[in-house]
């Protein structure tokens, strides 16, 4: 009796697990910030996009697809050509993220590497087109304008494939070696012209102040002559008079000069015979 009550147990337990088993085969999960496509053998891919949670599939029919649906960054290095014929070096940073509801679209045309396949030619396509219209000067100059343009063009680019891009940033823009020589012999040759051009202005401001300086002479041996000519020599001797007193005044105010009276013998200070 108990053999037989011990078999029941052991054939329910069996069951039991056979049926955990089976149910745990068809249940998924679905985290935050993913959604689920489901594959049919029978039928192809769902148009039905599955949300958060869990849920239920049939076992070898049916396969669930995860895609995550939150942003991603993405970084895209491009070599293009500006309008003047130079090389240019840009890289794209991206934030990208599928279109939820066109999940099933993406699965079916693109894959679940949709990223891999969109991105880099869209981005490439759309940098040539927009870097052609500007110079090389231009795209340092106008980059706010150039960035506004490829962010435009590559949104609009990215929607026809259900792909969304939430930011788009130039992170890197370099020239070729010949540009970078270009620009460096330019600073050159501008710092020199600009040297040579101060000296020129320095060389006319001396130039300036030495006929200046020559017509106040001029104009001061001219006064000159017209005084002697009016004064006769009194203008002289009033000179004369002025130069002796200034050398007097001079003389008064140096340690090295003394004066003594008349007729003394200063040599030796010896009394005259």
């Amino acid at each position: 009796m108990s053999a037989q009550f011990f078999n029941r147990i052991g054939q329910l337990g069996l069951g039991v697990a056979l049926v955990g088993g089976v149910v745990n085969s068809a249940l998924y999960n679905v985290d935050g910030g993913h959604r689920a496509v489901i594959f049919d053998r029978f039928t192809g891919v769902k148009n039905q996009v599955v949300g958060e949670g869990t849920h239920f599939f049939i076992p070898w029919i049916q396969r669930p697809v995860i895609f995550d649906i939150r942003s991603r960054p993405r970084n895209i290095p491009t070599v293009t050509g500006s309008k003047d014929l130079q090389n240019v070096n840009i890289t794209l940073r991206i934030l990208f993220r599928p279109v939820p509801d066109q999940l099933p679209k993406i699965y079916t045309i693109l894959g679940v590497d949709y990223d891999d396949r969109v991105l880099p030619s869209i981005t490439t396509e759309v940098l040539k087109a927009v870097v052609a219209q500007f110079d090389a000067g231009e795209l340092i100059t106008q980059r706010e304008l150039v960035s506004q343009k490829v962010n435009e063009e590559l949104t609009e680019r990215a929607a026809q494939f259900g792909v969304i891009l939430d930011d788009i940033a130039l992170t890197h823009l370099t020239f070729g070696k010949e540009f970078t020589q270009a620009v460096e012999l330019k600073q050159v040759a501008q710092q020199e012209a600009e040297r040579a051009r101060f000296l020129v202005e320095k060389a006319e401001q001396q130039k300036q102040a030495s006929v200046i300086s020559a017509e106040g002479d001029a104009a001061a041996a001219e006064l000159l002559a017209k005084s002697f000519g009016e004064a006769g020599e009194g203008l002289v001797e009033l000179r004369k008079i002025e130069a002796a007193e200034d050398i007097a005044y001079q003389l008064s105010r140096s340690r090295q000069v003394s004066y003594l009276p008349a007729g003394q013998n200063v040599l030796l200070n010896l009394p005259t015979q």
